[in-house]
């Protein structure tokens, strides 16, 4: 079985600052990590490959220091690493990325391609979707656990609302994963001695197939406007009464955000 993972690096959230002037994110100084929810999928992947033998790619599109999480990747235990990395490719939105993603994808063979539900520092889960609608594959979102027959037939729970719903996808097909999912595992000291070693394979735009119309600034049809820090909510109302007077109270403030007539 080949299974190919899609990886980003994004910044860690809990250091995000944004400047008051431009609105974008102030990335000088803030420390970059590889995905939760990817990293998790990385996880299910790396497992498959414990239980099955499994072939694992991951593959990310970003600028030269998102070597980084590839290095990781390695020292986690991965077969092959592949960083779309293009002036191209600059200015990308979800559907420019996905475009690009899926233009390296058709020239690997898999039979599982997993992403994350979605990326902390965007928080549209639209990428993986977008490569399976360009790729013409079957999708499964918001994946909690997956199991394969060894034939051709994975076995997958899927979180929803209510509770989860258990479904059978013949391979190749799609996947995007929760970061509940799993506990990824640490990278162990000769793994990590062992990832600077190996190859990490640099595509630019010559090697994928991809309309450049799609690409970049160009093929985004989305952009950000402005960006601001959410402001705090707030302090609230505290009553200090009686059981009845509270619950008048209650009832009084749910009339007025019209919950109750």
């Amino acid at each position: 079985m080949k299974i190919v993972v899609c990886i980003k690096q994004v910044p860690d959230t809990t250091e995000i600052k944004i400047d008051p002037k431009t609105g974008t994110l102030i990335r000088d100084g803030v420390p970059s990590i590889m995905n939760p929810d990817d990293k998790s999928g990385l996880e299910m992947a790396l497992q498959l490959k414990d239980e099955q033998g499994a072939h694992v790619t991951v593959i990310t599109m970003g600028p030269p220091q998102a070597d980084l999480i590839l290095r990781e990747a390695y020292a986690m235990g991965v077969d092959r690493a592949i960083h779309l990395t293009d002036r191209k490719f600059a200015g990308a939105d979800t559907l420019a990325t996905s475009h690009a993603l899926a233009g390296a994808l058709r020239k690997i063979e898999f039979d599982l391609l997993i992403t994350g539900r979605q990326a902390i520092d965007g928080d549209t889960a639209q990428v993986g979707p977008q490569i399976a609608e360009h790729l013409d594959l079957p999708q499964v979102s918001y994946l909690e656990d997956l199991k394969f027959d060894g034939d051709k037939t994975f076995t997958m729970k899927r979180h929803i609302e209510e509770g989860y719903q258990m479904l059978e996808v013949e391979a190749p097909c799609v996947v995007t994963v929760l970061s509940s999912a799993n506990t990824p595992r640490y990278m162990n000291v000769g793994g990590i001695v062992d990832a600077y070693q190996k190859e990490v394979e640099v595509w630019g735009f010559n090697e994928i197939e991809v309309d450049e119309k799609n690409l970049g600034l160009k093929g985004s049809p989305t952009s950000v406007h402005k960006a601001f820090a959410r402001g705090l909510k707030p302090a609230g109302e505290l009553y200090e009464v009686e059981t009845d007077e509270a619950v008048g109270i209650i009832i009084k403030k749910l009339k007025e955000k019209f919950i109750l007539n």
